[in-house]
């Protein structure tokens, strides 16, 4: 029941001065619900963030792959279901090292075929001081690591498919970008059926560029390889500025429509690139990214 004092005619009173004692309840029980509210969204939100299901698996391999990139691999033989859960190039997981609680995203550089195979997944890890990478690089073979689920879904090859009607693939990779590409050369995706396959492959200088013993299989499969050297030495001969300007300059897209492009690297590379390729008729649906 609200208590009401009615005033007297000479008495002037504040309009705020009646006060429901019932009135100052139901704020007292608004306050406390949104609080309540407040708590419950943390402890879902917390809930949300733990539903990551970690896996412990030992390196098998930790060796320099250029400068500041290293070559990573891991043996997950022991974890069959995680091993085949890597099904198509362009796919990525989270890892996490011992005394580190911040996990690294990292693109797997192997085909799923290895995986499956010989239960290992193979990365290029570019090391940056303070970071869960370079603890990670730091390691030796036999230590333990912790992985998540296998996750997103790569690049889907399906849209520049069949060979036949899109003949034309052009693929872009800038520093450890090129890991997924890596994935995706090995994996296969119909390069011999294929007219025009072409990878600008962008890195500072050739002691930054990985990958560099597989360049003559990836040739001998159909793919030719155009690196691009931001600051080269002296003796270089080859392109050289960024990935997008060799290509913007070069062009050569014969038939937009039959045109299929695969992007991996730096932001800027990825928008500029894009731009080009949209401007010269390419669909912006045959543009391929895995994130």
């Amino acid at each position: 029941m609200s208590l009401f004092i009615s005033p007297s005619p000479s008495l002037t009173l504040h309009p705020h001065a009646y006060v429901s004692p019932s009135m100052s309840v139901l704020r007292r029980l608004h306050l406390n619900l949104r609080s309540s509210r407040r708590r419950l969204a943390t402890v879902s939100a917390a809930v949300r963030r733990d539903t990551t299901v970690w896996t412990p698996a030992p390196l098998s391999e930790v060796e320099p792959a250029a400068e500041s990139l290293f070559h990573v691999a891991i043996d997950v033989s022991d974890a069959p279901d995680l091993a085949a859960s890597h099904t198509i190039a362009g796919q990525y997981l989270q890892l996490r090292v011992p005394d580190s609680s911040k996990p690294s995203f990292l693109a797997i550089a192997s085909p799923p075929k290895l995986a499956a195979k010989h239960g290992v997944f193979e990365f290029l890890v570019k090391s940056v001081a303070g970071s869960t990478a370079e603890a990670l690089c730091a390691l030796k073979r036999g230590d333990v690591v912790e992985l998540s689920q296998v996750m997103g879904n790569g690049f889907n090859i399906d849209l520049i498919e069949p060979p036949e009607k899109y003949g034309t693939v052009i693929v872009f990779a800038t520093g450890s970008g090129i890991s997924p590409i890596r994935s995706l050369i090995e994996s296969g995706f119909d390069v011999g059926n294929r007219s025009d396959v072409r990878l600008y492959y962008g890195a500072r200088n050739l002691q930054r560029m990985a990958y560099q013993d597989r360049f003559k299989d990836w040739e001998s499969s159909g793919v030719k390889i155009v690196p691009v050297l931001s600051k080269p030495d002296d003796s270089w001969t080859g392109e050289t500025g960024y990935v997008q300007a060799a290509f913007s300059k070069a062009k050569q897209i014969s038939n937009p429509l039959a045109t299929g492009a695969v992007l991996c690297g730096h932001k800027q590379m990825t928008e500029e690139v894009t731009s080009i390729l949209v401007a010269n008729g390419v669909s912006a649906d045959k543009i391929l990214k895995n994130f």
